[in-house]
């Protein structure tokens, strides 16, 4: 498949460039800053997220959206995927965007997110919000193959074991009773998402262990 990473230099998305190229995909890095790169791409598009456009993104299978946004910008989230759903209606291209825990539910009756209870850290608030607002502009629009990808509240660096569970809105928790999810791990399951698709126009989030 030609799959192209937007912000493929950061943490999710350098781990998701290469577990792709892992697994022998057309793999282009559509970064700023090709020398942020820490790792050798198929093919680099040079370009920013804002100056996308239908055309750049045509050939591509799937475009997954790993930004992240700096601290005072976290208004990014929402304004890069509105920009992302303009130039992808009406294309066969699909949408997969590396989103947040925050919107998670934490109760059954689905009443409470994980972003509105007292221990939720004020550092991630704005980044949470942000990320549900994208969320929520995806759920409304029309025309657009997406799929939204929450990990698991700690989203960390970790060993690649390839194995997890996927729930829907609810945070999941593993073996060991921790809300965890490694980047490699992530990566598993955002490429058997695009691979062999089961969310499409929906959010799924998922958890494994430390390994």
């Amino acid at each position: 498949m030609n799959i192209a990473v937007i912000g493929a230099a950061g943490r999710a998305g350098s781990r998701i460039l290469q577990e792709a190229e892992r697994r022998g995909h057309k793999v282009t890095a559509i970064v700023r800053h090709p020398e942020t790169l820490g790792q050798k791409a198929d093919y680099v598009l040079q370009k920013d997220l804002f100056d996308l456009t239908a055309d750049d993104l045509r050939p591509f299978d799937a475009v997954v959206n790993a930004i992240s946004a700096p601290p005072g910008r976290e208004y990014l989230h929402v304004e890069a995927g509105r920009h992302l759903i303009q130039i992808l209606s009406g294309l066969k291209t699909r949408l997969l965007v590396v989103g947040g825990a925050g919107s998670l539910y934490v109760d059954e009756k689905e009443k409470t997110r994980l972003i509105d209870t007292a221990d939720f850290p004020k550092a991630f608030a704005a980044t949470a919000a942000n990320q549900a607002k994208n969320l929520r502009d995806l759920q409304h629009a029309e025309n657009v193959n997406w799929t939204f990808l929450s990990p698991s509240a700690l989203f960390t660096a970790g060993k690649r074991t390839g194995h997890y569970q996927t729930g829907e809105n609810r945070l999941l928790i593993n073996s060991q009773g921790k809300s965890y999810v490694s980047f490699a791990d992530y990566a598993v399951a955002l490429l058997d998402e695009i691979e062999q698709p089961k969310h499409l126009n929906q959010r799924f989030t998922v958890v494994s262990e430390p390994g």
